[in-house]
């Protein structure tokens, strides 16, 4: 049934929500819905620096001095 909606529907459906709510309320709504999104972007980003810098660590030779020199 939502499926159904043609663009005349969802411009009726936006001006009875703004009636509703007003400007403020709906304009607020959205600086936190994109402070919501900034914010999980950035936890993303660290927890993939985070993960690549474990690899790092992981990858580092750990071969004891004295064997290196027998190589």
């Amino acid at each position: 049934m939502i499926g159904n909606i043609g663009p005349m529907g969802a411009l009726i459906i936006a001006v009875v929500v703004l009636v509703l709510f007003g400007r403020g309320k709906i304009s607020g709504l959205m600086g936190e819905v994109g402070k919501g999104i900034t914010s999980f972007k950035k936890g993303i980003n660290e927890g993939q620096q985070e993960l690549e810098e474990e690899a790092a660590d992981t990858a580092k030779d750990v071969t004891p001095s004295d064997e290196k020199d027998k190589v």
